[in-house]
């Protein structure tokens, strides 16, 4: 402990004669003394990320790039302020919230964390069972049925919980493993990276399209976009709205979901306590808001939109020859026919081969964008740089290190928040359990989904968390304007204007794509009554809430 102690007053001291001697000394020593924002990172690009990206660009291309861009800068603003409170009040943020703000938003912030990390374990173990079986064994040696599925996630999930021992002992056996998934990990980075710079040199990228991709456009979330917009145009009028429908539910869902992937709720939860784990005090203020600025959101950024662009080169209304014929007999021989025999059959109220045949190119490729892709397919991305086999390998061990390395660390924040629920220091039964309740919900995912795309279950389960993220951004924005939380530290002048009018924009973004979210699981019959119940109960208690505060908080 007394090294630790030294270790930050060196740090504190640091930064102190970095701040006197000016800006660029500061950001050097800020550089150096980085940490919380890259493990962030390591939550952001996991495979949620991955596949909202991959299906950012089959659906939109490259017009969707700014969607990942603004919802990490949103993420950026929010978590810099429970940031800034964390290392300001040194007390834990569920407890300061309990006592200071309001208990329903404590803990539905919490609880919410909880729900998110078991929904998000399952698509993490839904991608490590896919990687194994379509690109690194194949369907011969790992059939599709629910034992074999619930048997290799058991395995995964024995797994992950000797990970789990092994970051509570911090030994080198630790060290090698976390270096081992970052290396699986780094290879997928690396190779999206590879892809778009050998297009490039190619001459295959139009980057003034590309550049006004980042550009954002609200109307994508009510219109096709892209070459899909420009491919039904010349459709008649059944056929338009046939495809328009579809395409706008689709890309609706992937936009929601590439957004709460940037930043989720449980990532609100584990920033403050890792700050809290270090040391950090008001010292690292600063430092905090750096990181999470360089450490976090550049990485994600340029690592996203590689995929984005490397995705949209490769699917994005595009389709093999075989499936563009008129010929019945050579387009049933496209692995696509089976994938949108459905749609076809209730497009054209048939499922006579002659007939779909006989649709346009452009419905072709339009239906071809909204197949819901395997890892084995999406590994083509990558295929211009390494060639199909290798990308093959490459992929599939790149997205095996990016779930599982994603479910150690949702097993890990799931640990912290039931050990926050109990008030019990971390480790012991409680922390188990609580790892435990996220990984073993997660590995039962057979049982919940059974569509062909064990990657989309990250889209479905990122939509669900959005629902969910309001409820930290509406939290942390109460607390950076509470007296009684800040106190002293409470931002005055032009800083809290600009906090606020930043911290407005990030709450509204989050709103509106919860609201989206929710209002399009109202239009399921089953879903949408409980749906309407929990969200409608919730905003009740939390007004309740405000009023069963201490009168001191009241006050505040």
């Amino acid at each position: 402990m007394t090294s630790e102690n030294s270790r930050l007053d060196q740090d504190r001291a640091l930064i102190a004669d970095a701040q006197q001697r000016g800006p660029l000394a500061t950001l050097g020593v800020y550089a150096r003394l980085s940490g919380p924002g890259w493990l962030q990172a390591a939550i952001t690009l996991g495979g949620g990320s991955l596949a909202g990206a991959l299906f950012l660009g089959i659906l939109g291309g490259t017009s969707l790039l700014w969607l990942q861009l603004v919802a990490i800068v949103m993420g950026v603003v929010m978590l810099s302020a429970i940031s800034y409170v964390t290392l300001s009040t040194g007390e834990p943020p569920f407890r300061a919230i309990r006592d200071h703000i309001n208990p329903v938003l404590a803990w539905g912030w919490v609880v919410a964390t909880i729900l998110a990390n078991m929904i998000w374990c399952m698509p993490q173990f839904s991608l490590c069972f896919e990687a194994v079986q379509k690109n690194l064994a194949g369907p011969t040696y790992v059939p599709s049925d629910d034992n074999t599925k619930l048997g290799l996630s058991a395995v995964f999930l024995c797994a992950a919980m000797i990970a789990v021992y092994l970051n509570g002992r911090h030994g080198r056996a630790s060290r090698f493993f976390d270096a081992f998934l970052k290396l699986l990990i780094g290879m997928v980075v690396v190779c999206f990276l590879g892809v778009v710079v050998l297009l490039t040199f190619k001459g295959s990228l139009d980057w003034p399209a590309i550049l006004r991709g980042f550009i954002p456009d609200l109307s994508q979330w009510e219109r096709p976009t892209g070459t899909i917009a420009a491919l039904q145009e010349n459709l008649s009028q059944d056929a338009k709205a046939f495809w328009e429908s579809r395409v706008v539910q689709a890309q609706s869902n992937v936009m929601i979901a590439a957004a709460a992937t940037a930043v989720g709720i449980n990532m609100t939860f584990l920033m403050p306590y890792s700050l809290l784990k270090r040391g950090w005090d008001r010292s690292f203020r600063g430092l905090a808001r750096f990181d999470l600025s360089i450490g976090m959101a550049i990485p994600y950024v340029l690592v996203t939109s590689c995929i984005v662009i490397a995705a949209a080169t490769r699917f994005h209304g595009q389709a093999d020859e075989q499936f563009l014929s008129s010929d019945p007999a050579v387009m049933q021989q496209s692995p696509l026919y089976a994938k949108t025999q459905e749609m076809f059959t209730r497009r054209v109220d048939s499922d006579d081969p002659t007939v779909i045949a006989a649709l346009s190119e452009e419905e072709k490729r339009i239906a071809a964008s909204l197949v819901r892709r395997s890892a084995f397919d999406l590994s083509a991305a990558i295929s211009p740089l390494l060639g199909e086999n290798i990308a093959r390998y490459a992929f599939g061990l790149g997205i095996l290190g990016m779930g599982f390395s994603t479910i150690i660390i949702l097993m890990l924040i799931n640990g912290f928040a039931v050990c926050e629920i109990l008030g019990r220091p971390l480790g012991g039964a409680p922390y188990i359990a609580g790892c435990l309740i996220a990984g073993v919900t997660g590995a039962l995912w057979p049982l919940v989904w059974k569509d062909d795309s064990q990657i989309y279950l990250s889209i479905i389960a990122s939509t669900f968390g959005m629902m969910l993220l309001p409820i930290a951004y509406v939290t942390f924005f109460f607390m950076m304007n509470s007296r009684r939380v800040l106190q002293d530290a409470l931002p005055r002048g032009g800083s809290r204007i600009l906090w606020n009018l930043l911290m407005i924009i990030s709450v509204a973004g989050a709103t509106a794509a919860a609201s989206k979210a929710i209002y399009d699981k109202t239009a399921d019959p089953r879903l949408g009554p409980i749906v309407q119940w929990i969200a409608g109960g919730f905003l009740v208690a939390v007004v309740v809430g405000f009023f069963l505060r201490p009168k001191s908080a009241q006050n505040s």
